[in-house]
């Protein structure tokens, strides 16, 4: 049997092997901090060959001493990559041990023969400084323990890097890997649990987030790292987590340079002002110093209120919000003519699909005769740009919805190719939150009591959130010079039941249990899998990594024309066959699917 004194010297080998990423990491800073010393010491020039040749004579040394130091001080257990001033002072006594250690070692080799003495303090204080560096959970604690609220009082870090566990992170002991998460809070009384991640990916997020629905423990975390702009962590920065730090998505990446000169002194008009993407476009352009900003809006409370958001944040820009119809071309007309707008935004549209499967004369009228009414006046009135909204469900379409976006995407280039606009279209898919998509209905229905209703478990959507999606749609009105079908980059879908179950797991509930969820079957018109591009639409990349281009299909410009005329007055005579047959005409690809049209 090995004896007790053995296992503890096996124990203690075991320990520093296990921190040998640590230890490498410490002699990387001392190599920095000691050839930083000397390029401090000969101010920032070049040093003498004679010093340089014994800098890397006594490196090992150096190297080795300080290390050594480090162990017999226990620095190592301390970690110090998570060091503050609780952590200094093992910090400072090893640094100043291995100093004065290096000074007596190099002083019996060659007693100090081309080592200026200035070198030693220097390499001290910039060893102390480089060895001082924080990270998001050791800035968090940090700001916990000073808190004078005192809300939070730190019992422990959790990590999955294994070298990690024991370590004393601000005074607080590292106890394992998050897994550990539903075993520990128990014994320690845990309250709430803080995820100090914010460069953690979905799946990691994801997978923490499933421990602490595990332990029925409420949790915060802490903006997503691109939020962090001043590189530091807060506890007022703690927030719930939200559903789009579970989906996946790059952070959307702007030339907002670019974006700002393109925008600034043009009188911008926004159509469909009060909807959940116009409303965004509203608040984005608001702050690019535009000549003005044009707001046309058919809802007027919905006109009212981002108009008074708009004045409170920007009371400076000249603001016009109208009421209107786009299908209303003398009054479409009368506003270009008064404002002047040099940028379009078209996002007016009916987009409900189940609700516009028995309405075709109402979504055709709006969604494709008033982008023709919009379209039509900015070429008179020699707009610059054009920008329509449109939406993954113009791709292959089988809603009336969805076939109504088609036939606008086919206008809009019918148009460019008849006049100096330049028309552009940018297609994506659901919004997060937006007004009648799916996660509003998820926490009514959840907020009742249950249960929450899923059309099918393997129907899967495009997600983006609507800020992404209107930086998106602005740059690529930047990009665009005309006739182009911008797609943005969506990610990975969505399966809807795992929305579902997620949203209610966020709320602290059991999905099956607390909150059941029932599958009702896909509704008029919808698919089980969204598409973004056609078969026959080819693939390309643009300028910007997360934006998309298709090169849409060949169009005759003048049937288009025509067919838009005739459509006009079908709608006129109330002639829903003839409207049908005429959007079959225009999008051969457009199937019927549990339809229903209102005869």
């Amino acid at each position: 049997m090995k004896s007790v004194k053995t296992e503890i010297v096996w124990e203690r080998l075991r320990y520093y092997s296990s921190r040998w990423k640590v230890i490498l990491f410490d002699a990387a800073m001392v190599i920095i901090a000691w050839f930083l010393a000397y390029w401090l010491r000969f101010n920032l020039g070049s040093i003498p060959a004679g010093n340089l040749e014994y800098a890397f004579i006594m490196l090992p040394f150096v190297v080795i001493i300080h290390v050594a130091m480090s162990l017999g001080f226990g620095v190592p257990r301390g970690a110090w990559r998570f060091t503050s001033t609780h952590d200094v002072l093992p910090i400072v006594m090893s640094v100043s041990a291995g100093i004065a250690v290096s000074v007596f070692v190099i002083f019996l080799v060659n007693r100090l023969e081309f080592i200026p003495r200035t070198v030693f303090l220097l390499h001290g204080m910039l060893l102390v400084g480089l060895l001082s560096s924080g990270v998001a959970g050791n800035m968090l604690v940090i700001d916990l323990k000073n808190s004078a609220s005192l809300l939070y009082e730190p019992v422990g870090f959790l990590d999955d890097d294994p070298n990690l566990k024991g370590n004393r992170i601000q005074g607080v002991r590292v106890l394992g890997e998050c897994s550990a998460l539903p075993q520990l809070a128990q014994g320690l009384r845990v309250e709430q649990v803080l995820i100090a991640m914010p460069s953690a990916t979905t799946e990691e997020k994801n997978r923490i987030v499933d421990f602490c629905l595990d332990a029925q423990i409420p949790y915060l975390t802490l903006p997503k790292v691109q939020d962090i702009l001043d590189g530091t962590a807060r506890s007022r920065d703690l927030r719930p987590v939200a559903l789009d730090d579970l989906l996946g998505r790059d952070p959307v990446s702007l030339d907002i340079k670019q974006i700002s000169s393109s925008m600034s002194g043009k009188n911008v008009l926004i159509t469909g002002a009060g909807g959940s993407i116009g409303s965004e476009l509203c608040r984005q352009v608001a702050q690019l110093n535009p000549a003005s900003l044009i707001l046309l809006e058919q809802n007027e409370f919905n006109l009212y209120t981002i108009a008074h958001e708009i004045k409170n944040r920007h009371p400076d820009l000249p603001l016009h919000a109208r009421l209107g119809d786009v299908c209303d071309e003398p009054g479409v007309r009368a506003l270009f003519n008064e404002y002047k707008p040099n940028i379009v935004f078209h996002a007016a549209a009916y987009k409900h699909v189940p609700s516009l499967q028995r309405q075709i004369r109402a979504a055709v009228r709006n969604n494709v005769i008033g982008t023709d009414v919009i379209a039509r006046v900015s070429c008179e009135a020699g707009c610059e740009k054009f920008v329509l909204i449109s939406t993954d469900k113009a791709v292959n379409p089988t809603s009336i919805m969805g076939a109504t976006k088609r036939m606008a995407e086919i206008l809009v280039q019918a148009r460019n190719a008849q006049s100096e606009v330049a028309f552009i279209t940018v297609r994506f898919g659901n919004v997060l939150g937006s007004a009648g998509s799916v996660v509003p209905l998820f926490e009514r229905q959840i907020d009742e009591g249950g249960p929450v209703t899923v059309t099918h478990p393997d129907v899967t959507r495009f997600f983006m959130t609507i800020p992404e999606a209107c930086q998106l749609i602005m740059q690529a009105c930047v990009i665009g010079e005309g006739s182009e079908i911008f797609v943005l980059d969506m990610g990975s879908p969505v399966n809807i039941d795992f929305l579902a179950r997620q949203y209610i797991r966020m709320a602290g509930l059991v999905p099956g249990r607390d909150i059941e969820i029932v599958y009702t079957g896909l509704r008029p018109g919808e698919k089980l899998v969204e598409e973004l591009f056609h078969d026959e639409e080819k693939f390309g990349k643009t300028v910007h990594h997360q934006i998309n281009l298709v090169e849409s299909r060949i169009l005759d410009g003048d049937a288009v024309m025509a067919t838009t005329n005739l459509l006009v007055s079908k709608c006129t005579n109330h002639d829903t066959d003839g409207i049908e047959q005429i959007m079959k005409e225009l999008v051969p690809e457009y199937t019927l699917k549990n339809n229903a049209v209102d005869q």
